[in-house]
């Protein structure tokens, strides 16, 4: 099927709307010219009828039986003078004294618009007249005292038709019109060449199909996907961004549609962010950022929302696996030390120390796990305290978990991964913070259900230097170590993504505390 080139389009369209233009500005002229005509008409014939008015062979002879002779002569000589069509003098029985056609003369007047006249009223009509359509000024005539009122007179000019001004300006009207074609051809050209330009010399059709392509390929994306403008507002939005955001009109600002968020404080930044968390709807998401330039300006921004089932393999990485598998390390490496202390004591015979050293161990050992296992619901977050238990003892450090501590369920915006995050960077951080401290020692408290969590990390160890709020900046570590700085950072992240706080107690040399907050803590104990 043949298209109709942009071009063609364009030419089609500017005679169409020139034609139509100066049709419709040669109405509006002739329109005004006629409307300019009658103004000027009508001034000029109350003037004449004024000055007719005022000669006193008119007062004297108007209503008079033989008044025609004298008034007839006198009219005829002034309409001649002045060059109007007609002047009409009657008297109050509307008897006409004077008519251009001597035949009206002692007939009744009929104009239909005469009627104020007779009561001494001075005013322009339009009308049709006997000889046409005219401009007629009445102006009433009064006695020689001015008391009494006898008569009237009518000046008529006749009007210019419409089609007569056309036929006398059609010349101007062509001309123009020749122009304004002329004109809007090349002008059509112009703007034609210069917009296949900006769209890349496609036609609209094919820009069409190629902005439903894409938009049917992001639709069916399995992330979220919006599109924002320079100043942060949705440009578009997939249906699974709808789906998280429950927003389903044209438009909106990330402020108000991420409030009290990271995302809504810097939605104006030109910073690529990768896999931050944020929570929307009571669910955590991973949100990517990546700014869209055109020819080197910032226009806007992409933004991508995972759901933060993904974010396990992160926190995994981080401290979850990694962190448990050497937590069970060491506490294999504990188990078989004490194995072979055991094994030794038996081998000298002493079975009666061996056994109250295994029968402490499992005292012990069980009373803790049981008391875990009757506060902690979340089966990893129980797993990481018993393993940061055997590491503490690996290094000598001594991790007292209060005897408070509970969490039933975990708050709603939390993942058992964000948990092990917050948990295993707080932990170990305390407990490197005591291995070159005189006393070793970490309290670890936590409190939580579906409405709050809170938690406390205190340690014994050396403190935290003067500038301790960059602890939370990525890339900052008191530790010289390749791949440090990443760990308490992140924890800020997940807890500002859910509307929480933590703050930092330390002094130097004295140890360290460490306040998670988020919800309306009920604290407990």
């Amino acid at each position: 099927m043949n298209r109709i080139s942009l071009r063609m389009k364009m030419f089609i369209f500017s005679f169409i709307l020139v034609i139509f233009s100066v049709g419709t500005s040669g109405i509006i002229m002739i329109y005004n010219i006629s409307s300019a005509f009658e103004k000027e008409l009508g001034a000029r014939s109350i003037a004449i009828a004024r000055t007719v008015a005022q000669l006193p062979e008119v007062k004297s002879q108007v209503g008079m039986s033989d008044g025609f002779s004298i008034i007839q002569p006198i009219a005829e000589r002034v309409r001649l003078a002045t060059d109007v069509d007609y002047i009409v003098i009657f008297d109050m029985n509307r008897i006409r004294y004077s008519h251009p056609s001597e035949s009206k003369l002692g007939t009744l007047f009929e104009g239909g618009d005469e009627q104020a006249s007779l009561s001494e009223h001075e005013y322009i009509s339009k009308a049709q007249g006997v000889v046409g359509y005219a401009i007629r000024a009445f102006v009433p005539v009064m006695d020689e005292e001015g008391v009494h009122q006898v008569g009237v007179v009518t000046v008529g000019i006749l009007s210019p038709t419409i089609q007569s001004l056309i036929v006398e300006y059609r010349n101007n009207l062509l001309l123009s019109l020749f122009w304004g074609v002329l004109i809007g051809l090349v002008g059509s050209l112009i703007i034609a060449n210069h917009l296949k330009k900006q769209t890349l010399n496609l036609e609209p059709y094919e820009i069409a199909r190629l902005v439903e392509e894409r938009s049917s390929m992001m639709q069916a994306m399995d992330i979220g996907i919006l599109a924002t403008n320079s100043n942060a507002e949705t440009i578009f939005m997939n249906r699974l961004a709808r789906q998280y955001t429950s927003f389903y009109d044209d438009s909106i600002s990330l402020a108000k549609l991420f409030p009290d968020t990271w995302l809504a404080k810097e939605s104006k930044n030109d910073k690529e962010v990768i896999y931050r968390p944020l929570l929307c709807q009571n669910v955590m998401y991973l949100v990517s950022i990546y700014p869209i330039t055109v020819q080197d300006r910032s226009v806007g921004s992409l933004i991508m929302m995972t759901d933060r089932k993904e974010a396990h393999i992160l926190a995994e990485e981080l401290t979850g696996i990694r962190t448990l598998v050497d937590a069970l390390r060491s506490q294999n490496h504990e188990y078989m030390n004490k194995l072979h202390s055991i094994a030794g004591l038996i081998q000298l015979d002493r079975s009666e120390e061996a056994l109250n050293m295994i029968i402490d161990e499992i005292s012990d050992e069980q009373d803790v796990i049981q008391f875990l296992k009757d506060t902690i619901t979340d089966y990893s977050v129980l797993g990481l305290l018993l393993g940061k238990r055997s590491r503490a003892k690996e290094l000598g450090v001594i991790l007292n978990i209060d005897n408070t501590s509970f969490l039933f369920e975990l708050m709603a915006g939390f993942s058992s991964g964000d948990m092990v995050t917050i948990l295993g960077n707080l932990i170990d951080n305390a407990m490197e913070s005591c291995l070159n401290a005189k006393e070793k020692n970490v309290d670890f408290l936590i409190q939580g259900d579906l409405t709050f969590l809170y938690v406390e990390v205190c340690d014994s160890g050396c403190g935290l230097p003067d500038h301790s709020d960059e602890i939370f900046d990525f890339g900052y570590s008191t530790k010289e170590k390749e791949g440090r700085g990443i760990g308490l950072a992140l924890v800020k992240q997940i807890i500002d993504s859910n509307k929480g706080s933590i703050s930092v107690l330390s002094e130097s040399n004295s140890g360290s505390s460490f306040i998670v907050q988020v919800g309306k803590v009920k604290r407990y104990g």
